[in-house]
C-alpha cells in the first residue's frame, strides 16, 4: 500500500500516545516502517497506546513539544524519512479552562517542530496535522474549501488556525529557500472517532463510559452537525499525502493544505449519532443540552474535492460503518474482554485497507 513507500523508512509521529497517533503508529508498523514516538504519557487511563505499543515502536521518547531543546535532540537521534505532527491540545472544552496552555502546545509547539527541522537540515516532508475548526466557521450549509478564511471562536479553534498560519509561514519563509529542507503540508479532517479514543467531552467517549457504567448517555448538545468519519478514513490521506511528498520531493505542488473529510452523507447531529452507537450497544439517551455551555459550533463540514482531485482520494466507509466497526471495538475490549485487542486493531486496519482496495483507491493498490 502507499506504493511501498514506508517499507523500512523512519518515521516519526509526534502525539504518538494519543488516539490518532496511536492508530498512526501501528499503520505504519504494519507497513514496515520504522516508527519513533515523541509525546507526554497518554493522556487517559484506559488508552489505545497501551493496546499497541508493544512491537510497535523502534523507539519512544517521553517528552513536551513546548520543550525545544528535547524535541531538537529526539529529532537529530531519530533523523526521519518523514514527520507526522500530531502532538495537540485536542480538546474545544479544555482550551477554555486552560487557554494558554493550548496555545503553547499547538501554536508554539509546531513552530518548535518547524524549526528544529531547519536547524537540523532534514529533508524529509513534515505533515501537519491541524483540524476542521481552523476554519472561519459561519455555521453555513457549504462545506469549507482549503482556500476559504481561517479563523476560530473558540481558543482550540484559533489555535488551530495559528498553527496552519505557523506551518505556511515556515515553509514560505526557510523551507522553500533552503535546498536542504523537504516539503511542508498541513491536513484537516473532521470529526474523527474510532476505537481507543477515551478523551473527556466527545461524544463516543462519553458513549462508552455510560455504557460501561449502565448509566444513560448524557448528550450536551444533540442538534450539532459534524462531518464524522472513522480515524483510518483522515490517517489514509494523511499517510498517502506523505507518501507522495516522500516520492515527488522538495517541489512538489502537493505542499499545500488539504482537508480530509467524510462524505455528505456523513454530516449528521449528534443525536443521529448517538442513536447508531445503541444500535450496537444497547441502552438510552439522554438530554443534557444547556444554555450556560461554552460556545461549540453547531454546523460544520469539509469539501475534499481537492483531495480527490489531486490524490484521488476518496472516503471509503461510510456513516453507518464508521460507528459500528467503533462500537465493536469498545463492546470487544470492554463487554468482551478481548484479550487480543493489539490483533483486533490491526484486522480492522486490514479491513479498512480491504475495503478501500475493492474501492479501487490507488494508495490500497
Amino acid at each position: 500500500m502507499f506504493n511501498g513507500f514506508y517499507s523500512n523508512k523512519r518515521v516519526l509521529v509526534t502525539g504518538h500516545t494519543g488516539f490518532k497517533g496511536s492508530w498512526a503508529a501501528l499503520w505504519l508498523a504494519n507497513l514496515g516502517a520504522r516508527v519513533w514516538g515523541f509525546s507526554l504519557p497518554a493522556p487517559t487511563d484506559p488508552n489505545l497506546h497501551q493496546v499497541i505499543s508493544a512491537g510497535t515502536f523502534e523507539t519512544q521518547v517521553e517528552g513536551d513539544i513546548r520543550d525545544y531543546p528535547m524535541l531538537l535532540a529526539a529529532l537529530d537521534q531519530a533523523r526521519p524519512d518523514l514527520v507526522l505532527h500530531m502532538a495537540a491540545q485536542p480538546l474545544v472544552r479544555r482550551s477554555y479552562a486552560e487557554p494558554i496552555e493550548t496555545l503553547q502546545t499547538n501554536v508554539i509547539g509546531t513552530a518548535h517542530l518547524l524549526e528544529a527541522v531547519r536547524a537540523l537540515g532534514l529533508g524529509c516532508p513534515v505533515v501537519v496535522v491541524t483540524s476542521d475548526k481552523c476554519y472561519e466557521n459561519r455555521e453555513w450549509e457549504f462545506a469549507y474549501r482549503e482556500n476559504d478564511p481561517l479563523g476560530g471562536h473558540d481558543v482550540y479553534s484559533m489555535s488551530k488556525a495559528a498553527t496552519e498560519l505557523v506551518a505556511q509561514s515556515w515553509h514560505r519563509s526557510f523551507f522553500v529557500s533552503d535546498p536542504r529542507l523537504g516539503p511542508v503540508a498541513t491536513v484537516r479532517a473532521g470529526n474523527v472517532i474510532g476505537g481507543g479514543d477515551y478523551a473527556v467531552d466527545r461524544i463516543v467517549p462519553d458513549c462508552v463510559r455510560a455504557l460501561i457504567a449502565g448509566k444513560p448517555i448524557l448528550v450536551r448538545n444533540p442538534a450539532a452537525v459534524r462531518p464524522w468519519q472513522h480515524v483510518l478514513e483522515c490517517l489514509s490521506g494523511y499517510l498517502w499525502l506523505g507518501a507522495r511528498l516522500g516520492a515527488e520531493g522538495k517541489n512538489s505542488p502537493l505542499a499545500t493544505a488539504f482537508n480530509f473529510g467524510p462524505g455528505a452523507a456523513s454530516r449528521q447531529p449528534v443525536k443521529r449519532l448517538v442513536e447508531e452507537v445503541l444500535d450496537v450497544w444497547p441502552g438510552r439517551w439522554v438530554d443534557g443540552s444547556s444554555a450556560a455551555s461554552p460556545h461549540e459550533a453547531t454546523l460544520l463540514s469539509l469539501a475534499i474535492d481537492k483531495a480527490a482531485a489531486l490524490l484521488n482520494w476518496h472516503p471509503v466507509w461510510d456513516f453507518h460503518r464508521a460507528i459500528r466497526e467503533t462500537i465493536t471495538w469498545y463492546h470487544q475490549r470492554h463487554a468482551l474482554n478481548n484479550g487480543d485487542m493489539l490483533g483486533f486493531t490491526r484486522r480492522q486496519i486490514d479491513l479498512y485497507a480491504e475495503s478501500a482496495r475493492a474501492k479501487g483507491l490507488p494508495w490500497a493498490q
